[in-house]
Formats: C-alpha cells, sequence, structure tokens
C-alpha cells in the first residue's frame, strides 16, 4: 500500500495540503511501523462480506466463553496469545457489566472503524490514484437491490406471490375503514 502511494506521489497523482518531503517523510515512518497483517483469499466479494459480516456488531464476548453465572460472580475464559493458552476469569457482576459496557458504542459512533491509511478520510483522498496506478477504472455504486429480491434471496421466498403461484401487482390503496360504535343511553 506504501509502495503504492509513494507512486502516486512520484506521478503527482496524489493530492494533498502537505508538500512532497512531509508525505515521503510520513510514509517513510509508516513503513517502519510494524504492521500485523493477515492476508486471507476470498473467492469473491460476496464470500468476503459474508465473513466480514459476521463480526459487525457482535457483542464483546461470545455467549459460550462465560462458564458460571453466579449469584454474585460471573466467570469466563478468554485466549491468552501469549501464554496461548485459555484464561479464566472471574469477577463480580458489577466488574463485568463495567468491562461489557466499555464495549458499547456511544451513540452516532459505528461498531466497525478502520484508522490510518485504510481510514474512509484517508481512503477517499487516496483511491484515484491507486486506480491511476492499477490502470482500472472505478466501479459505479450498484442500485440498491429491490425488497421483494432480497427477501426471495435471504429467505427463498417470493412476497408478491399470492397463494396461487401468480404475481400480485399494485392496484390501488384503499382507506381505513372507520368503525362505528354503537352508544346507546339508558
Amino acid at each position: 500500500m506504501i509502495a503504492l502511494l509513494r507512486a502516486a506521489l512520484r506521478a503527482g497523482q496524489l493530492c494533498t495540503n502537505r508538500d512532497v518531503a512531509q508525505v515521503e517523510e510520513m510514509l517513510t515512518q509508516q513503513e517502519n511501523r510494524w504492521w500485523s497483517v493477515k492476508i486471507q483469499s476470498f473467492k469473491s466479494k460476496e464470500h468476503f462480506l459474508r465473513y466480514a459480516g459476521r463480526y459487525v456488531r457482535r457483542p464483546p464476548i461470545a455467549q459460550r466463553r462465560i462458564t458460571e453465572l453466579g449469584e454474585r460472580t460471573v466467570t469466563f475464559w478468554f485466549k491468552d496469545k501469549k501464554l496461548r493458552r485459555h484464561v479464566y476469569v472471574q469477577c463480580s457482576l458489577e466488574e463485568f457489566i463495567d468491562r461489557w459496557a466499555q464495549h458499547i458504542p456511544e451513540r452516532y459512533q459505528h461498531a466497525v472503524r478502520a484508522f490510518g491509511l485504510l481510514a474512509p478520510r484517508s481512503l477517499r483522498q487516496t483511491s484515484a490514484a491507486i486506480f491511476a496506478i492499477l490502470g482500472q477504472k472505478r466501479r459505479p455504486r450498484p442500485k440498491p437491490r429491490r425488497w421483494a429480491d432480497s427477501l426471495k434471496r435471504d429467505f427463498g421466498h417470493d412476497p408478491l406471490l399470492d397463494d396461487t403461484g401468480k404475481r400480485m401487482k399494485w392496484v390501488r390503496r384503499l382507506p381505513p375503514q372507520v368503525h362505528r360504535r354503537e352508544c346507546s343511553t339508558t
């Protein structure tokens, strides 16, 4: 990624408010950083989206990791990567809720974020240069799928078919019926 950005900078295709020396210095700093990158191949974009979608809006701890719920304590386990084993933790209910609450995003915050060069703001500024370097054109955003098509894909049922299997079509809207109550005075 840094090599692509550096090539775009040298080709004059990278738009930035900084001068070339400042951007070059920033790229060198980022290049010398330790990056933990896991590259996983996916069969298609759909495969990737299904994989990534599993991690969006997940709770911070899976229910299966909670091993015991006592009257005043909770016991759960986590993977300690340095020790390479499961570590069991027992804490009070209040402490467990405090730990859990730290992972709940505030109002108007997003659950999944990207930082640095892959942050949305950075990508918006550099994506044109990346596409130019790769010699590709950016694809237009696809039109949203119709609700009926989404239901058919996800649930295998077409909501626009009636009981006899014929396709329904829009005719008109019926106004709500007004129910009159009979009142008797005694």
